[in-house]
């Protein structure tokens, strides 16, 4: 499938100033994805071009962008800021591609960020939200605090998760998706870690992990729309 990238920059807030933005489009898309990185990555970090390559196979465009810390080398900022610029990256991806319908999320981090966004109100023409590993606690400390604001999110949500993520144990992420209940989808992939390495060995599936969640995300879209 045909697909065209186009870099961009877009105003995160007034302080912070402008971010970089990627564009892929598939000649067929049927939806764009706003797609945020890891908390320590940046937007062409190899898990974010990987989701995004096999998200362009099956018609989903994204827009991949950098938070104003990951832009410009310094330390992470404060929730407000980034919040903020899950809304700018929203409205920009609208403003590129008015026909499709839009989808938000990313990786760990960035997915915590956009259902916050969310719980505090509602995006802005977003459908739903995909989360690729949410971050529901720190490695070692069980607890599902960072969970209580998706209660306030009203658009569907798609958990993609590892059964290996040190940063999701399943016998909590369970019940939290479950206590959401229609609004939320649980999708565990096996064998995978917080960054979607497997084990070969004893994997299930010799799916191509990332083929294997844009097969989901593709599925879930036609749920929910």
């Amino acid at each position: 499938m045909s697909t065209s990238a186009v870099e961009l920059k877009f105003v995160a807030t007034p302080e912070k100033g402008e971010v970089s933005a990627l564009l892929l489009r598939p000649v067929k898309a049927t939806h764009l994805l706003v797609l945020g990185h890891g908390a320590t990555t940046n937007m062409r970090h190899a898990t974010l071009q990987s989701i995004a390559d096999r998200l362009a196979e099956v018609g989903i465009a994204t827009m991949r962008y950098n938070f104003p810390y990951a832009e410009n080398g310094k330390g992470r900022d404060g929730q407000a800021v980034c919040t903020e610029t899950v809304r700018a990256a929203v409205r920009e991806a609208h403003a590129r591609a008015a026909d499709l319908p839009l989808l938000a999320g990313g990786h760990s981090f960035s997915g915590r960020m956009t259902s916050t966004a969310a719980a505090e109100s509602a995006l802005e023409y977003v459908r739903g939200i995909v989360f690729f590993s949410f971050p529901l606690h720190l490695a070692g400390k069980p607890e599902i605090k960072r969970a209580e604001h998706l209660a306030e999110v009203k658009v569907p949500m798609l958990f993609l998760s590892g059964t290996r993520d040190e940063l999701a144990g399943l016998d909590l992420l369970r019940p939290v998706c479950a206590k959401l209940g229609k609004r939320a989808t649980l999708h565990e992939i096996d064998t995978a870690d917080h960054g979607y390495k497997t084990l070969k060995k004893s994997r299930k599936s010799d799916e191509d992990v990332f083929v294997e969640m844009a097969r989901v995300v593709k599925d879930w879209t036609k749920q929910i729309v």
